[in-house]
């Protein structure tokens, strides 16, 4: 195809790299603009259209901003710690360092083939020691500010990676990784208390440029109930416990209580005649996730114990069943039942032939689940919903068997794994000075090369005596290391803030230079990590600003989620199917920038879609076409001596279409639709092409119009404007000039086409002088010869105009 291909895009790599053009300056003038894109995890060995889809219109986009006289800064590292590495490593017995390393080599050189503006200098790979020595750090901060801490909890443990999964990472029961059952298993864990953000994290949301959706998702994760705590006392012991409701006006409609299957009161009040249906429940939960439990749509399932509570408000008595719908992680792991009010209660009483009273008037059927009017509640009827929570709950508190409460449904932040690919944990065990923190000096502590990794249920490093057996930092005694790592989410809850500092050998970061670069302006990746990594991130960012190191609140002010491409037949990539697409045979065949312009014109960027080699071929015929007619013009605008000052008919309508590109572009691509920016080059060329086969054409017009179409091209076919540009003989580099602005007035019509119906059906069109009267566009309109050829021997009943656009002439 043409003369573009892979030796373009090398010239202008190797210039673009020995010149530093996007080296980043921060005393450069602009303003900053620091673009992000989620690193990638380098588990395989080359990068697919997914990872080309994510970084290269994101590069375009960057590439605009840059000619609109941004300072930009955009960096690339790799999330290079975690459980697939290790698992390749089991499989085929390569070390997980080993294989990292060599993935990470080629996928950098197939970065760089991309031509993308990325700031190499600046690279983060998280599993070098220079990068988790300050990992540990940051655990070492959160452990002295009383935010990491260390207890006993159930968790989702997959007995094949021998591991504990985020709830996140459990898809209908089974490991997302290995598609084993998952089960639950009591362990000794460490945690980050991301509670204690849980309303900041909630009301900063609102004041983020980011997509509703995730906002949304983020909202229900981190789930802010207000209501009350109420205590049920057992009906035949002194045991108690609590729920918390937001429907205190229901209280005496409660006609049983549920209690989750993993809450210790469980063993304490099942009566012997139940014991052995209880065990046997609490068994079969062991093997749901958290999600999964949750569901609205699954059948409620539950036991009784055989024990009764009473009931606070009216002493009544009311059975104590288990269920695993309740979890003990969320509230106080026990809820109050009101079927009668309360969807999920109603099928559970429904199904287990409970009794079902109403409290609150209102609607026909059951369940109500509205505010309404108190009835049969005692000294309460007759009030509203609102005035008898109220009223309820303050005789609860007189009477100290409740209060108002705060809930949130987020949990702290599990960050222990029984794994070896991972940031050591850095903690000491002394039997005498019992937890201790590795002092900052001594960090990193270095994950050690030599291990058996092979899972069996430990944590790997428990097993390298080097490793675990140390001495105690306080007293010098003998002393274990922890042998967990750490989540790898931990990694890139932070790595935003390092690259923009990343050779500094004495802290983590400059806060001055992190507060003057930071926060990220743009961040773009998949919508999955929408609970999980963007949720972490914001709970680093706001723990470390509360420690004097940053003086922003969130770490990415504006968020777009960028679409899925597909396999050729629909479905998502994966070896597995042998679906996948590999863009190094493309870029051999038609060059990177065809590529990249495929992927931003033949998908939505936040939809994605299929794939189709079908579409490629077609961007590289308009690269060819484009190209011709650029070599078309070179010589003719060299020789001025058929320049004018005033514009004919023909450049007016180029101009036009110039003006109307650069206008269209230019907002287009703020929004990220980089596909009909595409579309609107087209326009332009197919403009120009009209033009330049004409007999009697402008040099100087014509020059100012290739320039102009060369800097729209630009950030969207960088190596081929960068050849195309030197050669029309301006100066290095396209990306050093200036966007274009439209001009107004250029885009006011002498003349507008206009179509003339008949009876609602266009049978002509004429051209007319913009800024005509109705009057005298309905005279234009009947004049026309098209016009009395189908009126003639007609009445004419009504002529209607419709300015700028037609006319319709109505006869009978």
């Amino acid at each position: 195809m043409g003369n573009y291909g892979t030796h373009i895009d090398a010239k202008w790599q190797e210039k673009w790299e020995e010149s530093k053009l996007y080296k980043f300056n921060k005393n450069k003038s602009g303003e900053k603009l620091y673009v992000l894109e989620m690193f990638s995890y380098p588990s395989g060995s080359n990068l697919h259209a997914g990872h080309w889809f994510n970084y290269g219109p994101v590069d375009s986009w960057a590439r605009f901003k840059r000619m609109q006289g941004y300072n930009i800064f955009q960096p690339m590292g790799f999330d290079a710690f975690g459980l697939p590495a290790e698992n390749y490593a089991i499989k085929t017995g390569i070390h997980p360092k080993d294989s990292t390393v060599k993935n990470i080599e080629t996928m950098e050189k197939q970065l760089r083939a991309m031509g993308a503006m990325f700031n190499w200098e600046n690279e983060v790979i998280t599993c070098n020691e220079d990068y988790y020595k300050w990992t540990q750090w940051l655990f070492l901060k959160l452990y002295e500010k009383g935010l990491a801490y260390r207890k006993n909890a159930p968790v989702n443990w997959c007995p094949s990676c021998n591991t504990v999964l985020a709830n996140e990472q459990v898809l209908d029961g089974e490991c997302e990784r290995c598609s084993s059952e998952v089960t639950k298993k009591d362990l000794t864990q460490w945690f980050f208390k991301i509670t204690d953000y849980s309303e900041e994290l909630l009301q900063k949301l609102d004041e983020l440029d980011w997509p509703e959706k995730t906002k949304a998702m983020q909202k229900h994760w981190i789930g802010k109930s207000i209501g009350a705590e109420v205590t049920f006392k057992m009906a035949d012991s002194d045991l108690s416990f609590d729920v918390f409701t937001t429907r205190a006006d229901t209280l005496f409609g409660v006609t049983y209580v549920v209690l989750a299957p993993e809450n210790p009161l469980v063993d304490k009040i099942t009566t012997e005649h139940y014991k052995k249906d209880v065990e046997a429940y609490k068994e079969a939960t062991k093997k749901q996730s958290e999600i999964e439990r949750q569901s609205i749509t699954r059948e409620k399932t539950g036991v009784f114990t055989g024990a009764y509570a009473i009931n606070p408000i009216n002493g009544r008595k009311v059975p104590v069943w288990v269920a695993d719908y309740v979890l003990a992680t969320y509230g106080t792991g026990a809820v109050m039942a009101v079927p009668a009010h309360d969807e999920r209660d109603f099928a559970f009483a429904t199904k287990y032939e409970l009794p079902i009273e109403r409290v609150i008037k209102g609607g026909e059927g059951l369940p109500y689940v509205d505010p309404g009017i108190m009835v049969n509640s005692g000294e309460f009827d007759g009030m509203n919903s609102e005035e008898g929570r109220d009223a309820i709950i303050a005789k609860l508190e007189r009477e100290s068997h409740g209060t108002k409460k705060i809930n949130y449904r987020l949990r702290d932040w599990l960050v222990s794994r029984q794994r070896y690919w991972g940031a050591p944990i850095p903690v000491v065990y002394c039997d005498k000075c019992g937890t201790v923190p590795v002092p900052e000096d001594q960090l990193p502590v270095k994950l050690p090369y030599e291990v058996e990794f092979t899972p069996d249920g430990k944590s790997p490093l428990a097993k390298c005596e080097d490793f675990i057996n140390t001495t105690c930092p306080h007293c010098g005694a003998p002393a274990k290391r922890e042998a967990d790592t750490l989540d790898t989410f931990v990694c890139s809850s932070w790595y935003y803030l390092r690259y923009a500092d990343n050779k500094n050998d004495k802290e983590a970061f400059n806060t001055d230079i992190i507060n003057d670069i930071l926060p990220v302006d743009k961040y773009v990746g998949g919508p999955e990590h929408a609970c999980m990594h963007l949720l972490y991130a914001r709970f680093i960012n706001k723990a470390l600003r509360d420690m004097g190191y940053l003086n922003f609140d969130e770490p990415f002010l504006s968020l777009t989620h960028q679409g899925l491409i597909l396999g050729p037949d629909g479905l998502k990539m994966s070896k597995s199917k042998g679906n996948t697409i590999s863009p190094d045979d493309y870029i051999k065949e038609f060059g990177s920038d065809v590529f990249r312009m495929y992927l931003m014109f033949g998908f939505d960027y936040t939809e994605g879609g299929a794939w189709s080699d079908d579409g490629i071929k077609s961007i590289g015929r308009f690269i060819d076409r484009v190209e011709r007619i650029l070599d078309s013009c070179r010589d003719y605008i060299k020789d001025p001596k058929n320049s004018k000052d005033s514009m004919d008919k023909l450049e007016k309508e180029l101009n036009f279409v110039r003006h109307s590109t650069i206008k269209a572009i230019s907002e287009d691509m703020d929004k990220m639709q980089f596909n009909t920016c595409i579309a609107r080059i087209m326009e332009y060329t197919n403009a120009l092409s009209k033009y330049i086969n004409e007999e009697s054409k402008n040099p100087t017009f014509l020059k100012e119009s290739l320039i102009d179409f060369i800097k729209l091209l630009a950030p969207f076919a960088p190596h081929f404007s960068e050849e195309q540009w030197s050669l029309l003989d301006m100066p290095f580099s396209v990306f050093n000039e200036k966007w274009p602005i439209f001009n107004e007035s250029a885009l006011v019509k002498d003349e507008v086409e206009i179509a003339i119906q008949i009876n609602g059906k266009v049978k002509g069109r004429i051209n007319i002088p913009s800024g005509l009267s109705e009057d005298e566009i309905k005279l234009a309109a009947l004049a026309s010869p098209d016009t009395q050829r189908n009126i003639a021997g007609k009445d004419l009943m009504k002529v209607i105009v419709i300015k700028g656009r037609l006319v319709n002439i109505v006869v009978k």
